[in-house]
């Protein structure tokens, strides 16, 4: 074991659990010059942080001994931005200083308060918890931080993120000033930079993440393709990859429903987390995945921090994270501990430059390529089986006695045959993918038109988004007032004020002549107006913008606009509108304000 040395409780569980070397972060906290002293610390996800802030805070905790003596109060406080995280850094530090005789008390939401009281009156030596949980705590007398000697910030930059500024500040405040101050951050952002001088003495900075790629252990690949086409780039992602356990990352709750449901459809083993999933739903979501009932999760970015899956090899973001760091932190789920992994973004052609500007903020050099099709999966999928069919096996006397019984019916190619079809029937099918330029996009919309509407007549209805149509009530009005089924009507188009839709040439006239016949059926005072539109909705929209720019501005913006650029009538030389009246005599300019200014009023 190369670590410096250390009390024998903590020496010996590390060994047990196979640490023989000490990764850069661990290294660089155990060096002399950081001992006792406040730290900020810059690594990457994966990196062995958890274990880097366990040992660098031994000293306070143990003392020169080698296990932890009974305190009523607790004696280090680790503050996380996630319940995951904090779970996850709460298991590594059980089994860190299990042999130091530390007890240790998890304060997160979801779970419940009145058991976590409980663990802190029963005399929690460290505390590990959420902001928002932990000041609940606090403001109730539950935790009592006047003993406190050490206190770790972990991921500051994403609790800062997630406005947590206040819950920190107000925890932080509780405790005492001879309290060591160790924050972790995979970012240094000004706010963390704030932080840190308000609440550390004369703190060691600490830098571990390279200058260069923005992970080492893990590739980077972007595919492009056509926008209607994510999510089917994102299923043959995960046939191609085939990963032990992959995650697909999402900006949205909804949108983590649909994928979820998406997915399950087509056969993957799939689990869902989110911030709408309660703390036990996300509890045996993760159970699944580390047990391999499920291969593939779905999730928001409340996933990004705080998951350790040793098997997660395939990060896929399925939506594009919304600047560099997410993008950082969320592919820092694989990768981590020296194994390899990849992180795909599925990038719209249409998205191509702000994803290659993401890209060079975080210094990461991605390849770029087409989302894989069917012939390429089915080529990994021939050498995966071959693989599989050919490793050795141990076979006992039952096994045997059903080979010889199938050999003496089929012929070996049948028998073989049959073992690949019935390997190949438990995968996925493969999806087709349109190729990803504008042009080939719009030659596979016209391909799949619908029967019957190759050749089509636009009409348009006078009415859009902002008088709440929908198409669930704008198909039955049609019906009724053109005299047709739903099965005649096209594509619908709804924009701000209008509402285009396609009806097929051959019945047009006789849908026109129906919907004006039929405008007062309804008995509205002003039905709504269907009318043919001599434009496509494209060219409508573009044609209508100039038309309604100035009406599309809001009264604040017209007032101000009003106010910048005044119209003078010629005539009389005073601006247009209504005549404001004279002020009153008696009234006088406020203070502060400029006479001129008053004056421009009278």
């Amino acid at each position: 074991m190369n670590f410096p040395p250390l009390p024998s409780s903590l020496e010996a569980t590390l060994a047990e659990r196979g640490y023989a070397t000490a990764t850069p972060v661990q290294a660089e906290v155990l060096q002399p010059v950081a001992s006792g002293r406040d730290l900020i610390v810059s690594a990457q996800t994966g990196s062995g942080k958890t274990i880097a802030f366990g040992l660098a805070m031994a000293k306070e905790m143990l003392g020169d001994g080698d296990t932890i003596g009974f305190s009523e109060r607790p004696l280090a406080l680790v503050i996380a931005p996630t319940r995951e995280l904090a779970l996850q850094v709460s298991r590594e530090l059980a089994w860190l200083y299990s042999k130091a005789g530390a007890r240790i008390a998890t304060c997160v939401g979801g779970m419940n308060p009145q058991q976590e009281r409980k663990a802190l009156r029963s005399g929690a030596t460290i505390v590990v918890g959420t902001p928002g949980r932990l000041r609940d705590h606090l403001e109730r007398g539950a935790l009592d931080l006047s003993a406190l000697k050490a206190v770790v910030l972990d991921e500051a930059d994403e609790m800062l993120d997630m406005g947590f500024r206040e819950e920190l500040e107000e925890i932080l405040d509780a405790t005492p000033e001879t309290r060591r101050t160790l924050l972790f951050s995979a970012t240094m952002p000004r706010p963390i930079e704030a932080l840190a001088r308000r609440y550390q003495r004369d703190a060691l900075r600490i830098a571990t993440i390279s200058e260069g790629r923005g992970h080492g252990d893990i590739s980077y690949q972007a595919v492009t393709v056509s926008p209607p086409e994510i999510e089917n780039a994102a299923v043959n992602l995960l046939r191609y990859h085939e990963a032990e356990t992959a995650i697909l990352f999402c900006a949205t709750r909804e949108k983590v429903r649909h994928l979820h449901a998406t997915l399950q459809e087509r056969g993957f083993a799939v689990v869902a987390l989110s911030g709408e999933h309660s703390q036990s739903e996300r509890n045996q979501a993760l159970q699944a995945l580390r047990d391999r009932r499920a291969r593939v999760c779905v999730a928001t970015d409340v996933a990004a921090r705080g998951i350790d899956l040793p098997t997660l090899s395939l990060v896929i973001h399925v939506e594009i994270p919304r600047d560099a760091e997410t993008l950082q932190h969320r592919s820092g789920r694989t990768g981590r501990a020296g194994k390899k992994g990849t992180a795909v973004l599925i990038v719209p052609f249409t998205k191509r430059k702000r994803v290659e500007s993401m890209l060079r903020h975080a210094k990461i050099a991605a390849d770029w390529t087409d989302a894989p099709d069917r012939d390429a999966i089915k080529a990994k999928d021939r050498e995966r089986l071959l693989e599989q069919l050919l490793a050795p096996v141990e076979v006992d006397d039952g096994d045997r006695e059903l080979a010889e019984r199938l050999l003496a019916e089929r012929t070996p190619a049948e028998i073989a045959a049959m073992l690949v079809h019935a390997h190949r029937a438990k995968m996925p099918e493969p999806e087709d993918l349109i190729a990803n330029t504008p042009a080939a996009q719009r030659e596979a919309q016209k391909e799949r038109h619908r029967p019957g509407f190759e050749d089509i007549v636009w009409f348009r209805m006078d009415l859009g988004r902002r008088q709440n149509a929908d198409p669930r009530w704008i198909l039955p009005l049609l019906c009724r007032r053109g005299h047709i089924t739903r099965n005649e009507i096209g594509a619908i188009r709804i924009g701000a004020d209008e509402t285009f839709f396609q009806i097929p040439r051959q019945i047009a006239d006789k849908f026109a002549d129906a919907a004006t016949r039929s405008a007062q059926a309804d008995g509205d005072d002003q039905p709504v107006k269907i009318e043919v539109s001599e434009t496509a909705p494209r060219e409508a929209a573009r044609s209508n913008r100039k038309h309604h720019a100035s009406r599309d501005l809001s009264d604040a913006t017209r007032v101000k606009a009003k106010s910048r650029f005044k119209k003078f009538d010629k005539d009389k030389g005073k601006p247009k509108g209504k005549k404001r009246d004279k002020p009153n005599a008696e009234s006088k300019p406020r203070k502060g304000k400029n006479p001129s200014h008053q004056r421009e009023h009278k």
